[in-house]
């Protein structure tokens, strides 16, 4: 019964909760759907809200372009009524100078017609003077006209002659005068010291007993020396000192530099000797190379061939006339590029030219011929332009010119070889191989005078005009340069110039 009463008791309970859970949620619902009809409510007055503004938006900007629109129109309205006047008044002037010109026609052709009436009255006039012109002159009208125009011709020819001679006399100053300034500034900016060398070099001892270990048991050292080096040893009286003899000045510098180092070595003997000449001309060998190399860097020089550049660097040992040939090639080059600058020409091509003009000596010894001609052959092997070639072989003016830098390069030659102090030799020698030159020159039919000139290296002649014709200009050039060849010794190249002139003279009273 118990059990009974308490599950009817929890049943009701059940029951009861069960009624009130059902009472609250159902509160509860009707709540939210209350809020969610009032939310709803807001957000539909919210969007009408928005939308009236938007439209209000829309309203407002379609009347804001309208009215710029309406605007624009008003102005290109105005515009094209502005233009329109604008054309009617270019129409009502056109009109008018139409109308102008219309009577300007009207009146040059009346004009026009009056004119030709005068000329007709003029040639009727004209013919008749010309008809009583021939019957005092005896002359027709052909007749006076080539008479006229020949003496025109004759008057016309005279002036221009007198005109040509006052050009070419004021071009010649100009161009002299012009030729100097730059002549003496190139010489002014170069004037380098120039070195002289002789064919000994001298070898200093550190006491006589040294000179006994040089020549070695039965002369054995100083024989393998003179062997190896090709330069002749002499060990005279000398004191403390031996000298080295060779027209060779590489093959001189190798010897002197090996017996330099076996005199601070001390050990002298054959095998030492070989070792250390091997090592000189080693050394030389390297000099060369480095002497070639900055000389080229020195001028701004490219690519140049790496043979023709160690022959550059060989004529540091070369000298002409006491004058080192590659500080000579130097200043021809430095010289060069100077004129060639002052002429608006390329100054790497002058420096360039210059610099290889006397390559040929750095090998004449070697071979056969003219060392212009050696030169040129070696650098067109070698690879060089066309016109360097052509520098090379015409320096010294024997070959016809084709291009300004063979006269440009001869001119910086010219300049280096020529200026004092340049090149030293016995004053007394000097003048008298230019008086030799002169005096052959004038030995010979038909000469009137005889210079030597450019230091030497140019004799010119002139024949007299009375005495000689044009056939013996070539023929005594031929003589003359034979002779000397045949009678002189000297350095180089010797041109003959032989020129026959008449000249006349008249006086304006």
């Amino acid at each position: 019964m118990q059990y009974v009463l308490a599950v009817l008791l929890f049943m009701l309970g059940a029951g009861m909760s069960y009624a009130g859970l059902k009472v609250w949620d159902n509160s509860r619902i009707n709540g939210t759907n209350k809020q969610i009809a009032a939310m709803l409510k807001d957000a539909e007055d919210s969007a009408e809200k928005l939308r009236q503004a938007k439209v209000a938006e829309a309203r407002e900007e379609v009347t804001r372009l309208r009215q710029e629109a309406q605007k624009d129109i008003k102005e290109r309205r105005t515009e094209i009524q502005r233009t329109e006047r604008k054309l009617e008044q270019k129409e009502d002037n056109l009109d008018k100078k139409i109308d102008r010109v219309s009577k300007k026609e009207d009146e040059l052709k009346a004009r026009h017609e009056e004119l030709e009436k005068r000329r007709t009255a003029l040639e009727g006039k004209i013919q008749q003077q010309e008809e009583k012109l021939q019957e005092i002159a005896e002359m027709t009208k052909d007749e006076a006209q080539e008479l006229l125009l020949r003496k025109t011709e004759a008057d016309a020819s005279h002036m221009l002659g007198l005109k040509l001679k006052e050009l070419e006399e004021r071009a010649e100053r100009e161009s002299e005068r012009r030729a100097r300034d730059i002549i003496i500034g190139a010489m002014q900016r170069c004037a380098v010291e120039t070195a002289g060398d002789s064919t000994v070099s001298v070898v200093p001892l550190p006491s006589e007993e040294m000179k006994g270990r040089i020549i070695g048991r039965e002369g054995r050292n100083i024989r393998a020396f003179e062997n190896l080096t090709g330069v002749d040893l002499i060990i005279d009286d000398t004191p403390e000192a031996v000298t080295l003899s060779s027209f060779d000045p590489i093959r001189r510098e190798i010897a002197r530099r090996a017996m330099e180092r076996l005199v601070v070595d001390g050990r002298i003997h054959p095998a030492r000797i070989e070792e250390l000449i091997e090592k000189a001309a080693r050394d030389i060998d390297d000099e060369m190379i480095t002497e070639g190399e900055s000389a080229i860097l020195e001028l701004g020089i490219k690519n140049m061939n790496n043979e023709l550049v160690r022959t550059i660097g060989q004529l540091k040992f070369r000298f002409s006339y006491g004058q080192n040939v590659l500080a000579h090639s130097l200043e021809v080059a430095q010289i060069a590029g100077i004129i060639a600058a002052e002429l608006g020409l390329d100054e790497e091509t002058a420096r360039r030219g210059g610099l290889l003009h006397d390559i040929g000596k750095a090998i004449d010894h070697q071979i056969e011929g003219p060392h212009a001609e050696i030169g040129a052959e070696l650098a067109k092997r070698l690879g060089e332009r066309p016109e360097i070639v052509s520098c090379i072989a015409r320096h010294h003016d024997n070959l016809e010119i084709d291009s300004v830098y063979e006269v440009v390069v001869a001119m910086a030659d010219a300049i280096s070889a020529a200026r004092p102090g340049a090149r030293r030799e016995s004053i007394d020698a000097y003048i008298k191989r230019l008086k030799d030159l002169e005096t052959i020159a004038q030995g010979f039919s038909g000469v009137t005078r005889a210079y030597a000139i450019q230091a030497g290296r140019e004799v010119r002649v002139i024949l007299n005009a009375s005495q000689t014709d044009d056939g013996a200009v070539h023929k005594t050039a031929f003589d003359i340069a034979r002779k000397i060849e045949a009678e002189m010794k000297y350095p180089g190249q010797i041109k003959v110039n032989v020129a026959r002139e008449t000249k006349a003279s008249e006086f304006a009273k």
